[in-house]
């Protein structure tokens, strides 16, 4: 580490530059019963996309986000617009078959270029350049894999080069390259989008937290504020399904937790997206931040609530940067969660076989720009009554042995493994121990407590039980907050949720 780099400081707290850089409208509360032909949760790229394509069909459409629209995964995102989602394709065609991974492909293909020609079309401003996006392999192992995924591609019919060298400080054995993706600034984008679904009739509401579903001759999306949504068409696009129907996804899925920073650096990306195929992750991408290069550097992930103090995932990033590409300036750093399924393949369709009307889409794996936006179409398909030859992929309902059922046995052990280990763990530390800006799990009155203290010395203390099925929750350092190793649950210093599939706040101590 150079001198200059112990010197540069990562920001204070994590803020995405994306939604600083956005002027993005605001919305009310949803106060009073309504009515609607669908009614979508979770305002972002699917949930946006889906409204945005459905009142273009002549559909009275309302969205609802629990928090801001955008401020969710999609307002945490490295924003790469590509089917190249790590090594996956090998991977697929031995899980699921060489037919089912091209559609994969193919699906995401087709995200990409609807993103470009609406983007085109519109002439949208958002900071849109095609890009080639690349793989690279670092290790003997690590090539073995990368060799084996170029053979996938030549198996699917997917474009692509190899090359040996990449153009920046780090010894390669190859590199995997698919040509012609792209990236762009994800809610400079999506602003057009919501501006046209309002312009066209549909209704968004912002701190409007949706909390069931009620199913009758009508269905009723049902709000923690009390109102209702009355409508022929549900879609769950909150991230973590809000309604569950059944379906058992918090057994199906399991939570990562990555990071971000922005840096200045000495040495510039000379073009292109990179991924690296080894971990610990890496993944690199420019962007313009006042009309100077930036360099966004991502990776690190591990599941939620579990691992090191988080503050030491973004100091990784940091120190890569310095050593690949010098360091001059860190602007923002973040996080963001997403959700894998047991396949790797997006849950997109009919909540259960037996709910014709309500639809989930999650899952997307860290891919959410293409898979988010395939999720859109799909949707409308469903909604329409139009065949789409990807539903059978993405359907919920799905349930491959190969690797679906060791995965499901490995998720819940682990689960399990935590719920255990939190409640035999007996904190000994107290409030009092606390510094400045220092949050743990503590001893309060002989129970285990969350505690935080803020930097005036107040202290914030919190049931560390998780609300969803009974976990202990862990603190996140990096991000101050309370995140449950079980199924990736999220809360405040003050205990409200974050993130779900938990629905009710922490308990104030």
């Amino acid at each position: 580490m150079s001198e200059q780099n112990q010197f540069v400081k990562l920001p204070k707290g994590p803020e995405p530059y994306w939604r600083e850089s956005a002027s993005l409208q605001s919305f009310s509360p949803l106060k009073e019963d309504t009515e609607a032909d669908v009614c979508i949760v979770g305002a972002g790229i699917t949930g946006i996309t889906t409204a945005y394509q459905l009142v273009q069909d002549g559909y009275n459409v309302v969205l609802l986000d629990a928090d801001q629209i955008l401020n969710g995964t999609t307002g945490h995102t490295t924003a790469k617009v590509t089917a190249q989602h790590g090594l996956i394709y090998d991977e697929l065609i031995g899980h699921i078959g060489q037919e089912k991974a091209k559609l994969y492909y193919e699906a995401n293909n087709d995200a990409l270029h609807y993103i470009r020609d609406l983007v085109n079309q519109k002439h949208m401003v958002c900071d849109f350049s095609d890009q080639d996006a690349m793989i690279y392999a670092t290790t003997e192992q690590d090539n073995k894999k990368v060799l084996m995924e170029m053979d996938a591609y030549h198996k699917l019919g997917i474009p692509a080069d190899l090359n040996e060298k990449v153009p920046f400080a780090v010894p390669t054995k190859s590199v995997l390259v698919m040509k012609n993706q792209a990236q762009f600034h994800p809610l400079q984008y999506l602003k057009y989008l919501v501006e046209a679904i309002v312009e066209k009739g549909g209704k968004i509401y912002e701190q409007t937290v949706a909390t069931d579903v009620e199913e009758s001759t009508e269905l009723r999306v049902v709000t923690k504020g009390g109102s209702k949504i009355k409508c022929k068409h549900v879609i769950a696009c909150s991230h973590f399904p809000f309604y569950d129907g059944k379906g058992f996804f918090f057994t199906r899925m399991y939570a990562e937790r990555s990071y971000v920073v922005a840096a200045k650096t000495d040495k510039a990306l000379q073009g292109g997206m990179y991924l690296s195929a080894g971990q610990p992750t890496r993944s690199l991408r420019s962007v313009t931040i006042n009309g100077e290069k930036y360099l966004l550097i991502g990776g690190d992930g591990h599941k939620t609530g579990q691992g090191k103090d988080t503050m030491k995932h973004y100091q990784a990033l940091k120190d890569f940067g310095e050593e690949v590409f010098g360091i001059q300036d860190i602007a923002y750093r973040w996080s963001a969660q997403d959700l894998y399924t047991l396949d790797k393949v997006p849950y997109i369709g009919r909540i259960t076989s037996g709910k014709s009307n309500i639809f989930i889409a999650t899952g997307y794996r860290k891919w959410g720009m293409t898979n988010g936006t395939a999720a859109a179409l799909l949707l409308q398909d469903l909604v329409t009554g139009k065949k789409n030859k990807y539903e059978d992929l993405f359907t919920p309902s799905r349930f491959v042995a190969d690797p679906s059922l060791k995965k499901f046995f490995s998720t819940n052990m682990d689960v399990a493994s935590h719920l255990v280990e939190g409640k035999l763990d007996q904190p000994t530390k107290t409030p009092d121990e606390l510094g400045l800006d220092e949050g743990g799990v503590v001893s309060l009155n002989g129970r285990r407590a969350g505690a935080y203290k803020d930097e005036k010395g107040e202290l914030h203390c919190v049931d560390t039980t998780c609300t969803h099925l009974g976990c202990e929750v862990e603190w996140n350092h990096g991000d101050r907050s309370w995140d449950c190793p079980c199924h990736g649950s999220r809360f405040s210093i003050h205990g409200e949720v974050l993130e779900g599939p938990a629905d009710k706040p922490l308990e104030k101590l």
